[in-house]
């Protein structure tokens, strides 16, 4: 049986379980004589098990078919995995909690262009999933030699719905 999800607004509250909505919010500290303004510690980066090292990469990723159908997830059991748009498109999220799978928990949220999310370690994620257009991501995560990614198979497909 297909599963039918419709996304939820992407919000700090509603995503703290996953981990961080990043985005230009609360109290700018004005910096650079006025010119600029500085957002400040946006993410809890999180690479360092293991010896990990800091990688920052930039996804392109290409735009899906409405509606979209979810058939696996990922997660990074040793480091968090923050993306950050720089296309001016929205975006899907879907999460699962950290921990065992249970494909029940899913969740999606709709991402505005103005918003990255920052995955906490093991939670369980999709890919970038675009919308309109091909879009880029800055995405930071965790480099080094050994396996920091497991996927699994869902029992059945889910589709996402706007």
């Amino acid at each position: 049986m297909t599963r039918i999800l419709t996304p939820l607004p992407l919000t700090s509250t509603n995503f703290a379980p996953f981990g961080d909505v990043v985005e230009a919010r609360g109290l700018a500290k004005p910096i650079n004589y006025g010119y600029s303004e500085r957002y400040h510690d946006l993410a809890a980066i999180d690479t360092g098990a293991k010896n990990g090292q800091i990688l920052v990469n930039i996804f392109r990723s290409m735009p899906r078919t409405l509606p979209i159908k979810i058939e696996i997830m990922e997660r990074h059991p040793l480091s968090s995995q923050m993306f950050m748009p720089l296309s001016n498109n929205p975006y899907l999220v879907v999460v699962a909690p950290k921990g065992a799978f249970d494909e029940s928990k899913i969740e999606v949220f709709l991402a505005a262009a103005n918003q990255g999310v920052n995955y906490h370690a093991g939670t369980w994620h999709h890919y970038s999933l675009a919308l309109n257009a091909k879009s880029d991501f800055l995405v930071i995560d965790r480099g080094a030699d050994d396996k920091n990614c497991d996927e699994v198979k869902l029992k059945g497909p889910i589709l996402i719905r706007l």
